[in-house]
């Protein structure tokens, strides 16, 4: 998908939402687990109710590998479901690999070949030898971590050098340079949103993927205010409020409803930005 294309579903659903399907077999209504397959009989509930409010489905790996070989076989039929609902979603594996060489070219085809996924969730410690092989695929992009929302983060992410600069701004400032906005994204938590300001003079153009909406305490509207652009630049991720909104046979209703207070929220905030309706200038 290009960047074109995904600011054309941000202004068609006006919602820039991304739905993570951090699908944990503790958590999902025990109903389920009766199904030949539970992960996906759940994530296909979740897309059903939530795709008219969301643009974006982020499944984090760590939730399906842990099943084995069942859980990849879950990711997959759930990839393939999304794909077979609307060709228009945007899907990012949440892996967060960081590797080098050939090691990284595997995972590249991976996850663009085999999973055929839009973007992958990047670790840029190792340099521009862990994201360059996926940058080779045309219309798939890499989302690098740069300003996360976990306590932990300022360990070393805020770590100044001898110029005040920190380390997730060099992040910012020398991976900019190894693409185009079409293809690279960062991660940037909400619980972070003020930090906003500074990613947006470095990146300006760049897409946002921001986590730590909703059960994690981040604003949405701190987040818009410091992050939009003139093309929103925005796919909020909300995982735990929507998907575990409701531990009863009713959950996929109670999703989606969660998703359509956010997609509301979301659309009074490309309003107010100018940004819901008009023509796409971006090439």
């Amino acid at each position: 998908m290009t960047y074109r294309e995904l600011f054309g579903q941000i202004r068609k659903k006006k919602s820039f939402l991304c739905v993570g399907l951090d699908t944990d077999m503790d958590r999902i209504p025990k109903h389920l687990l009766s199904e030949d397959d539970p992960a996906f009989a759940f994530n296909r509930a979740i897309v059903d109710a939530t795709l008219p409010f969301a643009v974006a489905y982020k499944p984090n790996l760590a939730f399906y590998e842990v099943l084995g070989a069942a859980g990849w076989e879950s990711l997959k039929k759930t990839v393939n479901y999304i794909r077979s609902q609307s060709a228009d979603v945007f899907v990012i594996a949440d892996a967060k690999r960081g590797d080098i060489g050939n090691t990284s070219e595997m995972y590249a085809r991976t996850f663009f070949e085999q999973l055929d996924v839009d973007a992958v969730t990047l670790s840029p410690y190792m340099g521009q030898d862990t994201v360059a092989p996926f940058l080779a695929f045309k219309n798939k992009w890499a989302v690098l971590l740069a300003l996360t929302s976990n306590p932990s983060a300022a360990d070393f992410q805020y770590f100044e050098d001898k110029n005040g600069l920190k380390l997730y701004e060099k992040v910012l400032e020398t991976s900019r340079e190894w693409a185009s906005p079409e293809q690279l994204m960062y991660v940037v938590g909400a619980t972070r949103a003020q930090e906003l300001a500074k990613v947006r003079k470095l990146v300006p153009d760049n897409f946002l993927l921001v986590p730590g909406v909703g059960a994690q305490g981040g604003s949405l509207q701190e987040v818009a205010r410091y992050g939009m652009n003139g093309y929103c630049g925005l796919l909020v991720n909300s995982s735990r409020g929507i998907l575990y909104a409701s531990a009863g046979e009713n959950f996929a209703e109670k999703a989606g409803e969660a998703a359509a207070v956010l997609q509301q929220e979301m659309a009074g905030l490309l309003e107010d930005h100018g940004l819901a309706f008009g023509t796409i200038t971006s090439e």
